[in-house]
């Protein structure tokens, strides 16, 4: 079932959302101590991907192109605008102080802009392999449970941006393979991962607070990916 991996990560987004309803009297730094636990988790998850790639340069050139990239067009800042403008369309709060809409936005972010998102949604698509999205699963109801507790319920409607946007990536990706030959997408898969898994190590440093990546801006590597490799295939 294409859509398998990104419903249970739905539906795990939904029971953290539920379970953080029941705790949000937890300290601080219980909070703090989970979510370095999940930053250490995600950073390796991202090493394990970013080892998978065969030629290094790929990698590199991909991650410098979409750099710039991001740069030219200030993809995060973007990203933070529309963020506090879907929030400013909303006024009423919840009864401990924080608008519906500050617990919908700041789950949506964290939960769809990511690279585990793509990757996930693309091997769930591609190879019918689900690992990266039940994994994100796993680490999206922990992240929710622990947001809920100090955003308030507005963080389950982060469900449905989630749903739509890797359902919609992994119903995509069963028709790629009718345009492009079996052995370049394989490779391409394998260098895709290795970008992405160096975007999801950024995020696990970010969330350890050991630096402040921009990584909305790293974004676009996504995409550079499979130029540059088109381009190292039709060379080599």
């Amino acid at each position: 079932m294409v859509l398998y991996g990104t419903l249970v990560n739905g539906v795990l987004i939904i029971v953290g959302s539920l379970l953080g309803l029941f705790f949000t009297k937890i300290p601080e730094r219980y909070k703090e101590t989970v979510m370095h636990g999940i930053g250490l988790a995600v950073i390796l998850i991202g090493l394990q991907m970013a080892f998978s790639t065969e030629v290094i340069i790929i990698v590199l050139l991909s991650l410098l192109t979409g750099a710039v990239i991001g740069e030219l067009l200030h993809v995060e800042e973007g990203l933070n605008r529309l963020g506090s403008w879907i929030g400013s369309k909303f006024a009423s709060d919840t009864g401990d102080g924080f608008s519906v809409s500050q617990g919908f936005v700041t789950a949506s972010l964290i939960f769809v802009i990511g690279a585990m998102s793509v990757i996930g949604a693309l091997d769930s698509g591609l190879r019918g392999d689900h690992e990266i999205l039940i994994t994100k699963g796993v680490i999206d109801g922990f992240v929710a449970l622990v947001l809920t507790t100090t955003l308030g319920y507005g963080v389950i409607f982060s469900v449905v941006p989630v749903v739509v946007y890797q359902g919609g990536i992994a119903l995509l990706a069963t028709q790629i393979d009718r345009w492009l030959p079996e052995a370049f997408l394989n490779g391409l898969i394998v260098e895709l991962t290795a970008v992405g898994g160096l975007l999801i190590l950024a995020i696990g440093l970010n969330l350890l607070k050991i630096t402040n990546i921009r990584i909305g801006n790293l974004l676009p590597s996504i995409l550079t990916v499979a130029f540059i490799y088109y381009i190292y295939q039709f060379f080599v």
